[in-house]
């Protein structure tokens, strides 16, 4: 499409938009877990939840002692910041298996070892190719967004503890891949690297939810997490870890049977997460209540509402599963004919003279909305002040080239469909 006709249909576009445009709510931050929450609970289920505030209260308290610690022996006043980076980035997963065998993968191995906190878990946006970890060095760089300001929703409880063990941006699952491929091939000297993978794999069970579901570091952290892969991504790697298959071999048996426990319970949470609208099951949302397992809002600017492209995710790992219930069946089947009937042709997401704007675009598609609202099943779009919108013109040109509003995420997951469809 020529460029003048793309800025002319950009600009008529966002006319009519606006003409037609509302703010039609308000997000609202997710509850954490608390004490009080529990405690609402009944009664039989309120002593494992308990237990899970309980060890995870204590698991923070060991990381913050550890680096504590570490400090008043060097003789510290203020941590030291770690390299930022990304973590899929620095620690390859896509090398030749005889690459893990070599120098620099042992050396990227140490590094990544050194790195992971006393609870078990790594942080996100750590670049883990530059140096091992220096005592008093923090585990965690600066992961506060340069946009925070007072009453956001992703607001750490403590501005200098913040994703300190997490699952978020692929942080502990991607560290604990690349530990188990040197392990293998690393044979009797891989003992440390195999040593850190299981102390991940005991992280993941402490952190699992009794109900089967995943938070990611606390705040609207607590509730449970499909956005980028976070649930989907731990237990492909618990299916893996069961399954013992290289390069996991060496997950005792004891292990693979807790692992393969925690996929079964997590793959339950997916089913009971699915919306429901009128008896009919639908998709499912970035993130749920831990206890009501509703979908709830994220960030400021992601509301609580049907979500196309962690539902694409979804479906395809509930696709991969080798003996699929009738219940996972159920859900997919379902999950597709949703993915169907909010496909979006006919438009494309653009960027203008003044920002990205949705225009009209003979021959384009198949596209989706990243949100929808639950019940008209019509595309929502959220801005930093917490406002709802029923079109992506009328949210502010910072959110509106800064996000993806609209994904092809779910063509993989209708390719894959049909496929598999025919094969049960």
């Amino acid at each position: 499409m020529p460029y003048g006709l793309v800025n002319a249909l950009v600009a008529l576009g966002a006319a009519l938009a606006c003409l037609e445009a509302a703010v039609i709510g308000t997000s609202t931050a997710a509850p954490p877990l608390t004490a009080a929450r529990i405690d609402s609970l009944p009664r039989a289920q309120q002593a494992a939840w308990r237990g899970y505030l309980d060890r995870s209260a204590r698991q923070m308290r060991a990381d913050r002692e550890a680096l504590a610690a570490e400090l008043r022996r060097a003789g510290m006043t203020e941590v030291l910041v770690p390299p930022s980076g990304s973590a899929a980035r620095s620690i390859p997963l896509d090398r030749p298996m005889e690459w893990y065998g070599g120098a620099e993968a042992r050396r990227i191995a140490d590094i990544v070892v050194s790195f992971q906190t006393p609870a078990g878990g790594w942080s996100k946006n750590l670049n883990l190719s530059d140096h091992v970890r220096r005592p008093g060095e923090h585990f965690a760089p600066n992961n506060l967004s340069r946009f925070l300001s007072a009453g956001d929703f992703d607001t750490p409880g403590d501005l200098h503890w913040d994703y300190v063990g997490t699952l978020d941006n692929d942080a502990t699952i991607t560290e604990m891949r690349f530990l188990a491929k040197v392990a293998g091939a690393a044979g009797e000297s891989g003992a440390a690297y195999r040593a850190s993978f299981l102390r991940g794999l005991e992280y993941l069970f402490r952190a699992q939810y009794p109900n089967g579901g995943w938070p990611l570091a606390g705040g609207y952290h607590d509730a449970i997490t499909i956005n980028d892969g976070a649930m989907t991504q731990s237990l492909e790697l618990l299916r893996d870890a069961a399954g013992g298959k290289t390069p996991y071999a060496f997950v005792e048996d004891r292990l693979r049977q807790r692992a393969q426990a925690s996929l079964e319970k997590g793959i339950a949470c997916l089913l009971a997460c699915q919306i429901v609208v009128d008896g009919r099951r639908t998709v499912w949302g970035q993130q749920h209540d831990m206890l009501t397992l509703e979908p709830v809002a994220g960030r400021n600017y992601e509301p609580a509402a049907e979500s196309s492209s962690e539902s694409a995710g979804v479906l395809l790992f509930l696709m991969s599963l080798p003996r699929p219930s009738k219940a996972v069946k159920a859900a997919v089947d379902a999950g597709v004919a949703w993915l169907k009937k909010t496909t979006i042709y006919g438009k494309a997401y653009v960027r203008g003279p003044d920002g990205r704007h949705l225009v009209a675009a003979p021959n384009a598609g198949p596209t989706w909305a990243r949100f929808y609202a639950i019940g008209t099943d019509l595309p929502v779009f959220g801005d930093r002040d917490k406002s709802i919108h029923d079109t992506v013109d009328e949210i502010s040109r910072e959110r509106r080239d800064g996000y993806s509003w609209y994904t092809t995420a779910a063509k993989e997951a209708l390719g894959r469909y049909a496929q598999w469809s025919a094969e049960r």
